[in-house]
């Protein structure tokens, strides 16, 4: 009696690209539930709940208002974007604030003709990292191979998870939807390919909450009518110039030659131009990564001189190198190039740094060698963004303790 032999069939590569519906704003949604539905834009400065539920005592003196009554606050009380006034940029808008043009990055003045009856309101980092943070424990939880890209999004190796396979990975990309929205009431799109490049494109097919499965063979019809900039790589230079030789699209791009790629690109960029508009990426989902260097920055509602408003920038530029600090402490870790960036009032970015003989994370010593970085610099103009950075990062732990006695230097504010 003959007995059949199977063989294992081979798993395909699927990898997902998982990226939060509108995360910023999404995340205030959960707190004020009854702007659903609004044009919703998230940047700007303070929050305003204090002076919202003093003008509802106001308005409403029967009633008690606290801090708890934040989703019952009426729309009508809620900052309108057309009153905004300032520099600042718009972190993310809701979809509804979308359809009138409103963007990432944009001005909020520029967005406040777009859609001035839009409502404004801050973002709550501490509240954002949290639920990121569990988001992606959530994930992980199902799938153990997840590559974190930033606040929202992530890429996750779906090729040997439980459902990673049925249906092009479609029916894995489900479970974590609901997952997470299980877990945190929050929507993303999930976007399933052979590779990350693809993967990240396919993310963008359905948004908001869609799940998009792409295969090699759909790419000549999913992938190739895309302009080039989709692909995650091909930023507004190097896009103005592929226009420039009459190509727009990644099915166009994939028409030209490698040898022509690399004559008019070069040999690194023509060659890498050529792999992906055939669609090849074998980047590895990578589990870890360890960072450069963290630095944080802020741009002035108005602009700063280092004169007039010393006592200003200086509060500010102290309150920077404890947040440095304390993202250095809270991740374990140590670093030894300490360095300045500003922006002048005519956009001219000027950056210092300086290599200490020691690893720190130490607030104090950081501000200490920040401020000798700021004496290589012009203080004369006026100055609407100020920011730090800590490079040459070490996990603590792996490197010796070393004391730090430097003179102290004069205090530029």
């Amino acid at each position: 009696m003959l007995t059949a032999v199977t063989t294992p069939t081979a798993r395909i590569r699927r990898i997902a690209h998982l990226d939060m519906d509108a995360f910023f704003a999404s995340v205030e949604l959960l707190r004020y539930p009854q702007l659903k539905g609004l044009p919703v834009v998230i940047g700007g400065g303070r929050r305003r709940e204090d002076d919202m539920l003093a003008r509802l005592r106001e308005t409403y003196p029967e009633r008690e208002w606290t801090g708890e009554d934040l989703a019952h606050i009426p729309v009508e009380f809620f900052p309108r974007l057309e009153t905004y006034v300032g520099r600042g940029v718009a972190t993310t808008a809701t979809y509804a604030a979308r359809q009138f043009g409103v963007g990432s990055a944009m001005g909020l003045m520029k967005a406040a003709k777009l859609c001035p009856q839009a409502i404004l309101l801050p973002v709550d980092f501490d509240e954002v990292r949290r639920i990121s943070r569990l988001f992606k424990h959530t994930i992980r939880e199902i799938a153990p191979t997840v590559e974190d890209r930033g606040v929202d999004e992530v890429y996750i190796d779906f090729t040997d998870v439980p459902g990673g396979q049925r249906e092009g990975g479609r029916v894995l990309a489900r479970l974590i939807q609901k997952s997470i929205f299980q877990a945190t009431g929050l929507t993303c799109s999930i976007g399933v390919a052979p590779n990350k490049l693809i993967a990240k494109m396919a993310s963008e097919f359905h948004k908001p909450n869609g799940i998009s499965i792409v295969h090699m063979e759909d790419l000549q019809t999913l992938i190739w009518p895309l302009p080039c900039r989709k692909i995650n790589g091909v930023g507004p230079k190097a896009d103005a110039k592929l226009q420039g030789h009459g190509i727009h699209t990644i099915g166009e791009l994939a028409q030209r030659e490698r040898p022509w790629l690399v004559a008019h690109f070069g040999k690194s960029y023509g060659a890498w131009l050529h792999e992906v508009s055939w669609g090849r990426d074998e980047r590895a989902v990578q589990t870890e990564s360890e960072p450069v260097s963290m630095s944080r920055e802020t741009t002035f509602d108005r602009d700063l001189h280092a004169v007039r408003d010393r006592a200003e920038l200086g509060a500010i530029f102290t309150r920077l190198c404890e947040q440095v600090a304390e993202d250095l402490q809270r991740k374990g870790y140590v670093g030894k190039t300490i360095g300045v960036k500003l922006r002048y009032d005519n956009f001219q970015i000027v950056t210092r740094d300086s290599t200490i003989a020691h690893f720190t994370s130490d607030a104090a010593s950081i501000r200490r060698h920040a401020g000798l970085c700021l004496k290589r610099v012009d203080l004369t103009r006026r100055i609407r963004l100020l920011g730090v950075r800590v490079g040459s990062l070490a996990k603590l732990g792996e490197v010796p303790p070393e004391p730090e006695r430097p003179p102290e230097p004069a205090q530029l504010f």
